[in-house]
């Protein structure tokens, strides 16, 4: 697996690009420079055939429906479909920031298995942050959208969001993966299971897998 990261859009958002076989290609998290993201793709030879997002909030959706061309098929959790097109849900208008209405012409389940670009992830339902946020898992690396950072946790004191029932999702389903898994997060640093099971402030003080 290839894996090309960049910060785009107006709160920096992690966007990634990940290839199985060299020629195709997934974004996750496209939230803005849509532009930038094609040439990244096109320096490495590159077709984008999908569009992964963890979650609806408008930063991480921002240049979705300019990557969503015929052959493109964009993904969300299947609670979070509405967000792609409310201003509000999405928080847009809440932090005064440009909102790009989206479509997604497939809403994910968890425990689903998306074969795409040479690739297996497996979607992890997580909500907590949003009601239909998603992880995906491929192969030791966890995309782990604005569920879980390096040091931290997704913010729920947005519309919607629930503080119980993220830490609930992150200690059933991503603490018990390897600790050297891989954790890509949409903002901040890479981390690993391991580092955040020992030195998370937010997932202390009860036995963790």
């Amino acid at each position: 697996m290839e894996i090309v990261s960049c910060r785009v859009g107006p709160l920096g958002v992690n966007c990634y690009l990940v290839s199985g076989n060299g020629r195709e290609a997934a974004v996750i998290d496209p939230g803005g420079d849509a532009s930038r993201i094609r040439r990244i793709a096109d320096a490495r030879g590159w077709t984008i055939r999908a569009v992964l997002l963890t979650h609806g909030h408008f930063d991480h959706t921002g240049a979705a429906e300019k990557l969503h061309k015929p052959g493109v098929r964009p993904f969300i959790g299947r609670g979070d479909a509405y967000y792609l097109n409310d201003p509000v849900a999405s928080v847009a208008d809440l932090l005064g920031l440009p909102f790009v209405p989206a479509n997604a012409d497939e809403l994910l389940d968890d425990g689903q298995v998306l074969s795409l670009c040479g690739l297996d992830l497996i979607v992890l339902a997580t909500p907590g942050h949003t009601p239909g946020g998603v992880c995906f898992l491929c192969e030791n690396t966890l995309f782990s959208g604005d569920t879980l950072f390096c040091g931290s946790v997704g913010r729920t004191d947005f519309p919607e969001g629930n503080g119980g029932m993220l830490i609930d999702s992150i200690r059933q389903k991503l603490l018990p993966l390897p600790d050297d898994t891989r954790v890509l997060p949409g903002h901040g640093d890479t981390t690993t299971i391991g580092e955040e099971k020992r030195n998370n402030p937010f997932l202390q003080g009860e036995p963790l897998c």
